[in-house]
């Protein structure tokens, strides 16, 4: 960068010309940036700790134990093993019960990593090798404070009373399952026979951790691959935390979009005030030209001065973001649960790429006219007047744009479908702000001077006003969709459940326990029904063999055939279940090998009426065939099931029972009692759970709005380079006015009018935008009613003219206190 491109870009930034470009940069790199930086800080961490993360070198993880021949080749192959089994169970303190998520591990564990403990609660402990000695129990902070606990105390588990050991300060190989918040208890595997928990029916996960040198480890996974069956898998270094690694990928989508909503907005509002800086500059560049100046050092000059403008708008949206992404760590890094190192410069190449691609794609366009000026231009101002549109360059732009939205969506599909529906958006707003404008601009007879003047400057920058309003539209429907629409969303669930729906749920009852835990609920006044539960495996559909390979692009399809399907029997249809298709059993189906299926399974399966299902229990195939398909109100809290039998088909196989019902608040101790007089029972407080996961889900929504707010700000640059980019033009207008006799009050009247009609629009649409989108997804994804409701469209309409008057009032307020003579003289 020469000396003179230097003077002249210092003296631009000091004079205002080139601070909106700067600013827009600087938003759009600083969104990018901090996304960048938290989601690096996370990968590192995921990668940095994924053998402690494991336990092991290699795990094997089923709901069944590992075999004796599994074992026997890890120890052959010189590898070192451990075996560990989690299950939730209720954990009784002195008078208090919780629901904790119970880990029995053996002494070789951890093979990886080390366990923290404290002797004394609100402590940070010492690293040891080894888990809990047999006879003893590890609790962590939570289930301590909530039992109200201490090292030296004893507890409940199952049949057995065990004193504390030690607090529980840190585990490798702890997940962090949204359906498995419950805190942590933890035990000797020697104790685990004794005490009852591990009954038939049970949710029991099993993993065997093995370790050892690298050669031997990656022979090991050959042969477990190789005989790998249902319900089985390995997890190691590369594919380690699949949960956390799934958690991100859909933050990190919700924040790339709203990341790629604000790189948008700012394209346009740099594209406008490139547009502005070549309007003004003509004059300048044809006297340049008359001194000597070519074209291409006039083009040279000019490149050098948007590079430098390009690294300062980079370093300051780089500084900003890495400010910014601590805000995200704060609020969504105890999410993941991981020690997160410090980001690395990958999200600084981002940031300055984005910096690039923005200004050279929408900047350069308007830059190669400025070199064109012809010099006549000095004493005939009509002649190199930008043209009206330089499709091929912005074309190079747009497809520029389309490349980093590409890059920052960090997944083809994902940006492919970003460009798509921006492409859409956009299109659909532009269309209809248009129209919107066309027809205000005929409403303005039969009012004062400031509201036809208002209207009609309105029309006459028909372009801008558009502009400003599909920008500001998008901005404001994205911040409308995660706060007041979330809302609603969250308010018609709320709705949906019956204020006395069940919040507890208790499982693993045993068949010899059905009579005694009925007749302990009736005696503490609960209403409750008990089911029973089969469990069973899904082997084929008719003559087509399923597993998950038979289902390669559907995720929750792989995860239903891979799991044990929990079947039931019952002569009555249950409440809450309405048949959609075929007809419910009749009396005489009675030992018949018929189902009834549950709609939405149905339809991921590919399963139709008259299909007949094999299902392997207990060693054994039973055939049945779907008589009926069935809706569920799954929001009615009452226990459900995806496959149901007639009575006399599956009464003979190995059961459980399940039952839930209302636990009405202040009668807590009911539960508790339960769980006394039945030790191997888990009570799962359904009311508990979600509050967790709505304290989680609270935390992302949280870390999202915060990136919106750079949608947000975008949006406002937008609105402001499209005010500026007609500014001389305003100018020109409002000098001809008071040169006519119309006064400063009135012509601040017309300004208002104009950019309330702006904000008024955006807001509408935005509200539109967001309270449709909101429908697709309530119907769609949620299946709930979501009413538009007139006050939320009203006020997002209000709330937009009033942030429009405020942004658009500061960028244009200083054209009243023009001097007409002097804008007349200086000309449009």
């Amino acid at each position: 960068m020469n000396g003179l491109a230097w003077r002249l870009l210092r003296r631009e930034l000091r004079s205002g010309e080139l601070r909106l470009l700067f600013a827009a940069l600087a938003v759009a790199v600083a969104a990018v940036t901090a996304v960048g930086f938290f989601a690096d800080r996370i990968r590192q961490g995921l990668t940095g700790q994924a053998q402690e993360m494991m336990g092991g070198d290699l795990v094997w993880i089923a709901d069944h134990p590992p075999s004796a021949g599994q074992l026997a080749e890890a120890v052959r192959r010189g590898l070192r093993v451990a075996e560990t089994q989690t299950f939730p169970s209720m954990v009784l303190g002195d008078g208090a019960a919780q629901l904790a998520e119970i880990k029995a591990v053996d002494g070789a564990y951890p093979l990886r990593g080390r366990l923290g403990r404290a002797l004394r609660p609100n402590e940070r402990g010492d690293a040891v090798a080894a888990g809990p000695a047999a006879g003893s129990v590890w609790l962590d902070e939570r289930l301590a404070a909530a039992l109200g606990v201490a090292p030296g105390q004893t507890v409940g588990v199952g049949r057995l009373r065990l004193p504390v050991a030690a607090i529980l300060t840190q585990e490798p190989d702890r997940g962090v399952n949204f359906f498995s918040l419950a805190p942590r208890l933890m035990l000797n595997a020697a104790d685990l026979p004794a005490s009852g928990l591990v009954q038939f029916g049970s949710r029991v996960g099993y993993r065997l951790l093995v370790a050892g040198e690298a050669r031997a480890v990656a022979g090991y996974r050959d042969w477990l691959t190789a005989r790998l069956g249902r319900g089985e898998r390995l997890e190691d270094a590369q594919n380690a935390r699949p949960e956390i690694r799934s958690a991100l990928d859909r933050a990190q989508r919700f924040l790339g979009l709203a990341t790629l909503l604000t790189v948008v907005l700012s394209a346009v509002a740099v594209a406008l005030a490139a547009r502005r800086y070549h309007q003004r500059h003509l004059d300048a560049c044809a006297v340049m030209r008359c001194l000597g100046l070519t074209q291409g050092r006039l083009l040279r000059l000019h490149a050098q001065l948007f590079a430098g403008l390009a690294l300062l708008g980079a370093a300051a949206g780089c500084v900003l973001g890495y400010a910014a992404h601590f805000v995200l760590v704060r609020w969504l890094a105890e999410v993941f649960a991981l020690d997160l190192p410090l980001p690395g410069p990958t999200a600084l190449i981002h940031g300055a790429a984005a910096a690039g691609v923005l200004l050279f794609g929408f900047a350069f366009p308007p830059l190669l006219q400025l070199a064109r000026v012809p010099t006549l231009r000095v004493l005939r101002r009509e002649l190199g007047a930008p043209r009206p549109l330089l499709l091929g360059g912005y074309a190079v732009g747009c497809a520029l744009l389309a490349g980093l939205i590409l890059f920052v969506a960090g997944d083809p599909r994902l940006g492919g479908l970003a460009v798509a529906g921006f492409s859409g958006a956009l299109a659909v707003f532009w269309l209809v702000a248009r129209s919107a404008v066309a027809l205000f601009a005929r409403l303005r007879g039969g009012a004062g001077f400031g509201w036809r003047q208002g209207l009609a400057a309105f029309g006459r920058h028909a372009t801008a006003s558009a502009t400003q309003i599909v920008a500001l539209a998008l901005g404001l429907m994205a911040v409308l969709l995660l706060t007041v629409t979330r809302g609603q969303l969250q308010e018609a669930w709320e709705r949906a459940a019956p204020a006395d729906a069940p919040n507890r749920f208790v499982i693993n009852i045993q068949p010899e326990q059905r009579a005694a835990v009925a007749a302990h609920l009736a005696a503490a006044g609960i209403a409750a029904e008990l089911a029973p539960m089969v469990r069973a495996r899904l082997s084929a559909i008719g003559e087509r063999p399923v597993d998950a390979a038979s289902f390669p692009d559907d995720e929750r399809a792989q995860r239903l055939v891979e799991r044990e399907f929990n079947l039931s029997w019952r002569a009555d249809l249950p409440d809450g279940n309405r048949v959609t298709a075929g007809r419910w059993f009749a009396p005489g189906d009675a030992g018949q090998g018929l189902a009834s299926v549950e709609a939405g399974l149905a339809k991921t399966l590919g399963i139709a009426l008259g299909d007949e299902l094999r299902f392997a229990i207990a060693g054994r195939e039973f055939r049945l065939k779907v008589s009926s398909l069935r809706q569920l109100e799954w929001d009615s809290m009452r226990v459900n099931f995806f496959v149901l039998a007639p009575p006399g088909v599956i009464d003979d196989q190995p059961a459980s029972y399940i039952t839930s019902f209302h636990l009405p608040a202040g009668r807590e101790s009911a539960a508790t009692a339960l769980v006394a007089a039945f030790p191997n029972l888990t009570v799962i407080d359904i009311g508990a759970v979600l509050g967790q996961f709505q304290t989680i889900l609270g935390q992302a929504a949280a870390g999202i709005r915060f990136i919106f707010l750079f949608t947000l700000v975008a949006g406002g640059l937008v609105l402001f380079a499209a005010l500026l980019a007609s500014a001389d033009e305003r100018r020109y207008e409002l000098a001809v006015l008071r040169a006519l006799g119309a006064r400063r009050a009135q012509l601040r009247q017309a300004l208002l009018v104009e950019l309330a009609l702006t904000g008024g629009l955006a807001g509408l649409l935005a509200a539109l935008g967001a309270g449709l989108l909101g429908q697709v997804l309530a119907r769609r994804v949620f299946d709930l009613d979501l009413a538009l409701d007139p006050l939320v469209l009203a006020g997002s309409a209000g709330l937009a003219a009033v942030l429009t008057v405020g942004v658009g009032w500061f960028a244009v307020r200083r054209l009243l206190d023009v001097s007409p003579l002097a804008a007349l003289r200086a000309g449009a």
